[in-house]
C-alpha cells in the first residue's frame, strides 16, 4: 500500500439493533424483563430442536433484547469483569423513579453515582442470573 492511497472505508453502524441474553430459568427471566423492566414482547418462539426459547423484546427506541434459554448454560466466568461484553446499559428519563420502581419489585440497586466526565447519573443492578444492568440518566 503506497503512502498516498486512501484508507479503506470505515464501518458506520447507525445504532444498536439488539443485545442477546441467555437465561438459566426462562420463566423467571421472562417475568423480570417484561414485568420489572417493562420491555415489550415482539416475538416468542420455542425451538424444540434446540430445547430453547427465543423471546424478542423491544425498548421504546426500537432497540431489542433477545432472551434465550438453553439446557444447562454455563455460568458467567466472573462478575462483572469477565472478558467480553460487560453489561447492558438502559437509558432512563428519571433515575429516582426508576430506582424506586426496581425497589418496589425487590431488586437491589447500587447507590446512584454521577459520571465525573459526562455528568450523567448511573447505577447498577442485576438480572435474575446476575447479568449486570446499568441505568443511565444523561445529564
Amino acid at each position: 500500500m503506497s503512502s498516498n492511497s486512501a484508507p479503506p472505508p470505515m464501518l458506520r453502524p447507525t445504532g444498536v439493533h439488539h443485545v442477546a441474553v441467555i437465561a438459566s430459568d426462562y420463566a423467571r427471566s421472562r417475568r423480570f424483563y417484561t414485568e420489572v423492566l417493562g420491555l415489550q414482547v415482539v416475538h416468542e418462539h420455542y425451538r424444540a430442536e434446540r430445547q430453547s426459547y427465543k423471546l424478542d423484546l423491544q425498548l421504546p427506541d426500537g432497540t431489542q433484547v433477545e432472551l434465550f434459554s438453553f439446557p444447562e448454560p454455563p455460568a458467567r466466568p466472573s462478575y462483572p469483569e469477565a472478558c467480553g461484553l460487560r453489561h447492558l446499559a438502559l437509558r432512563v428519563a428519571d433515575m429516582a423513579a426508576s430506582v424506586a420502581a426496581l425497589a418496589a419489585h425487590g431488586v437491589a440497586v447500587e447507590p446512584v453515582r454521577t459520571d465525573p466526565f459526562t455528568g450523567a447519573l448511573f447505577t447498577f443492578f442485576a438480572d435474575p442470573d446476575g447479568l449486570p444492568i446499568e441505568l443511565v440518566e444523561p445529564a
